[in-house]
């Protein structure tokens, strides 16, 4: 190469390849043979940091090894990347493992590196409960107490897989170091309850909850809520809901969880009540999804009255208009009137844009009803009607 190798220049090299992990190694093998440069802590955690992924495991697994002999250690930095990033694409086995091995380094991952593990491990399908009980042994072995964030993992995943008894057990442990369940706990308890259908266990929580001077907020009521709109126990879940609103509001991520569960059971008519009630009531203002989908829903049952007051409630929330399910409905059933309605919806302007109205014109047109077409044409302001691209749409579409 004409050049003597440094620790920036295999870095730098190393980066480049981090997208072809194997090659990177080859390089990292070549750069210590038949030269006077020799590896160190530096190049060691750059070429670690490639191979931790997916398609070279076995690679990666083999540096740390070759590394340890040589008598280098992994950095936390290097730890934490590599960590998270094996988190990140579900190789919570292997993310277990390197936590195990810097567990027993001079570098140690945090409470707060634990915890986020943890929280990992919940959270994947089909966990494995024995890769908890491997990250807090090794976390206790190192001899640190549990905080309460470890306490809430470890009671996270019992929940989660139904290990009730285990988990009251943790509760139990958690009290007895001086770490009082809060919200985060007990909702974790709804969440695992609920899962398991066990719903007037779950409302109970609740009330223990308030009896432990704990008051429930607005993510265990949503967590709840949300349980028996799954279970298809609307009646139940609007009864909660009203039990609710004496001590929290409701916010756009509840609302969409109620209308959602509305829909599931084809009741769309109360979902447009609900939605529009908590808009003109409470105030509240739901998500621009919540809107799109109730909007949608309401027109696949041809009811276009509720979906333009719905359109118009999103004007008046300052969400962007959602013309294409009216385009579409009004082209192929609607009439002249709803589509000079639903343009008048449309915009804040005096007049919606010329793309408004060329897009309907133009649907009008494709589904065959040029008769329409024509009516809603006189119908349109007079810039509308002289507008060149007007004249090219009709001019185009009655050679066709």
């Amino acid at each position: 190469m004409g050049t003597d190798l440094s620790d920036n220049l295999v870095i730098r090299v190393l980066k480049e390849l981090r997208t072809y992990p194997r090659k990177g190694l080859q390089f990292f093998h070549w750069a210590s043979k038949g030269s006077n440069y020799k590896h160190n802590t530096v190049t060691y955690n750059a070429l670690i940091r490639i191979l931790a992924r997916r398609d070279s495991i076995a690679e990666f697994w083999g540096v740390v090894d070759e590394m340890n002999g040589e008598g280098f250690e992994m950095d936390i930095d290097t730890y934490i990347k590599v960590s998270r990033n094996f988190q990140k694409f579900k190789m919570l086995e292997d993310a277990v493992k390197l936590y195990e091995i810097m567990m027993d380094g001079p570098y140690k991952p945090s409470a707060q590196d634990c915890s986020l593990l943890l929280r990992s491990i919940s959270s994947a399908d089909g966990q494995d409960l024995s890769l908890v009980f491997r990250v807090v042994n090794k976390y206790e072995a190192a001899g640190y107490s549990l905080s309460k964030a470890i306490y809430d993992g470890i009671h996270r995943s019992l929940t989660k897989v139904g290990k009730f008894d285990e988990a009251e057990k943790i509760m139990k442990a958690m009290k007895n170091a001086g770490c009082e369940p809060d919200n985060i706990t007990y909702s974790q308890l709804v969440f695992g309850l609920c899962k398991a259908r066990r719903l007037e266990e779950a409302c109970k929580v609740l009330d223990e909850m308030k009896a432990n001077g704990c008051c429930p907020d607005i993510k265990t009521w949503t967590i709840l809520i949300q349980g028996h709109c799954d279970a298809n126990q609307i009646d139940d879940a609007l009864m909660c809901f009203a039990k609710m609103v004496k001590t929290c509001e409701a916010d756009a991520d509840l609302l969409d969880v109620l209308i959602n569960g509305f829909i599931s059971q084809n009741r769309v008519d109360g979902a447009y009540k609900l939605l529009v009630e908590m808009v003109n009531v409470v105030h509240l203002r739901p998500w621009q999804a919540t809107f799109k989908l109730l909007i949608e829903k309401l027109l696949g049952k041809r009811q276009l009255e509720e979906s333009m007051s719905l359109l118009k409630l999103m004007k008046k929330k300052n969400y962007p208009p959602y013309p294409e399910p009216f385009v579409q409905y009004i082209s192929k059933q609607g009439t002249v009137e709803d589509a000079m309605e639903f343009l008048k919806a449309l915009s804040v302007k005096e007049y919606p844009s010329i793309g408004a109205y060329l897009h309907i014109l133009e649907s009008f047109l494709e589904e065959g009803r040029h008769t329409e077409a024509q009516d809603l044409l006189y119908k349109c302001p007079h810039h509308i009607r002289n507008h060149p691209k007007t004249s090219q749409l009709f001019g185009t579409k009655s050679t066709a």
